[in-house]
């Protein structure tokens, strides 16, 4: 039987302190009849943070701690749930408990690890064909308040070829919650999906549990031989919870008041991406809003020292220039013999029309080689980094070449003479 405490030290915003022996870190406890987590010990004075807010909270309520860490259910009737930041049902549905695993643990024993390896195709030219997502990898989405991260979210999590997809939303509106739901639903991808969503209107301390109870399901369902993916969506919120809590504890402040230890807070999520030999896998993708657009803002540049690369969501599109997958040469040097230098060449010619539609703006004079790389800067833009194109990688890379075809001469491009003599598309006999 869990001792009961009755005399409540001390309310700040949303955290308690009472005075109890035999409690631990992060161990889960009922402040009346609301769960809260053990945050901070310092001899026998413990702080917690109680999951629905501490308005109504009574200094002579009871403290029950239950003497285990916060834990979420685990098996396949999770699919196609919605749940909140402390594991209770979201859509109405019963709640479960069994299987209960903890959230939080340690991420895996790098020994344990295999080299990423594995292509997963989400049927977008501008990651399959340019910056390849590799499984186990994990890569933030750099992007700004405005620009349809959530929707790229949602066209991933219908069209990305894996077992599983879990949506984690910290922060989100109502409105992007239901456009997840409805989207997926819609589209039959909800059956292999699960979400954990925090909305804007939700307790703080339940946004800091999404990572957590996302990525302990996704890590349990990879043991079993499951291709996980984990989307996050806004890491930046994730990072201002902690930010409050930080400040109610009155914590030493760090970069524009955010917790001295965000970069391990980040780094212990992030790091649970893995591919188990002989098992399965976890791969993320998680959103990083940047305020003013600012790459050095402490969240996504603590991001970019963990991160393999990063995906620029800039203008309605993935910026070619900006975005780096840095596990891509492990997966691309196998998909077709043109891959890589098709890449290559398409990138190449890109930054010289972007250098040729700024000379067009300045006024300057346009050459016969200008309209050219004019013209298919166009049908790039239109054809490849249009965010509502999906078709194929193989699709992609003949789309690539159709593109040059209908611009340049085969020496133009500066590809390879056996591989166009290979792949440059034949001109149909009139």
């Amino acid at each position: 039987m869990n001792k009961v405490y009755t005399k409540i030290e001390s309310i700040v915003g949303n955290v308690i302190t009472v005075r109890a022996e035999g409690v631990k870190y992060n161990d889960l406890a009922m402040v009346g009849k609301s769960y809260a987590n053990v945050i901070k010990l310092d001899g026998d004075l413990v702080s917690l943070q109680v999951f629905a807010g501490a308005q109504g909270v009574k200094t002579d309520d009871p403290v029950r701690f239950l003497g285990v860490p916060m834990r979420v259910s685990f098996s396949d009737n999770l699919l196609g749930r919605v749940f909140d930041g402390s594991g209770k049902p979201r859509d109405n549905g019963p709640e479960l408990d069994e299987n209960m695993v903890e959230i939080g643990g340690p991420s895996v024993n790098p020994a344990k690890r295999i080299v990423p390896k594995n292509l997963i195709r989400t049927g977008i030219p501008m990651i399959d064909v340019f910056n390849t997502l590799v499984e186990s990898q994990k890569l933030p989405i750099f992007s700004v308040s405005g620009e349809p991260y959530n929707e790229l979210l949602a066209r991933i999590a219908m069209q990305a070829e894996v077992d599983l997809i879990i949506l984690g939303g910290m922060g989100l509106k109502y409105d992007d919650y239901l456009f997840f739901r409805d989207t997926l639903e819609q589209s039959g991808a909800m059956s292999r999906t699960i979400m954990f969503i925090h909305t804007a209107s939700d307790p703080t301390v339940e946004c800091t549990m999404i990572p957590d109870m996302s990525l302990a399901v996704g890590e349990r369902f990879a043991l079993e031989g499951k291709k996980v993916l984990v989307l996050l969506t806004d890491m930046t919120n994730f990072a201002d919870a902690l930010k409050e809590t930080a400040i109610t504890m009155e914590q030493v402040p760090s970069n524009r008041g955010y917790p001295g230890d965000l970069y391990s807070s980040l780094a212990s999520r992030y790091e649970k991406a893995v591919d188990f030999e002989g098992a399965g896998s976890l791969t993320i993708l998680a959103v990083t809003t940047m305020p003013g657009d600012d790459v050095t803002h402490p969240v996504p540049d603590n991001t970019g020292y963990i991160t393999e690369g990063q995906y620029y969501l800039k203008n309605g599109h993935i910026e070619p220039f900006g975005s780096l997958s840095r596990l891509k040469q492990n997966v691309n040097k196998d998909t077709r013999n043109d891959h890589r230098a098709l890449m290559d060449g398409l990138i190449k010619l890109y930054s010289a029309y972007r250098e040729s539609l700024e000379k067009k703006s300045m006024g300057f004079m346009m050459t016969e080689w200008d309209e050219k790389l004019l013209k298919f800067g166009q049908l790039f833009e239109s054809k490849l980094m249009d965010l509502s194109v999906n078709i194929p990688l193989e699709e992609a890379l003949d789309l690539g070449w159709e593109i040059l075809a209908e611009c340049f001469e085969p020496n133009e491009t500066g590809l390879r003479s056996e591989l166009i003599a290979q792949r440059w598309p034949k001109k149909l006999e009139a």
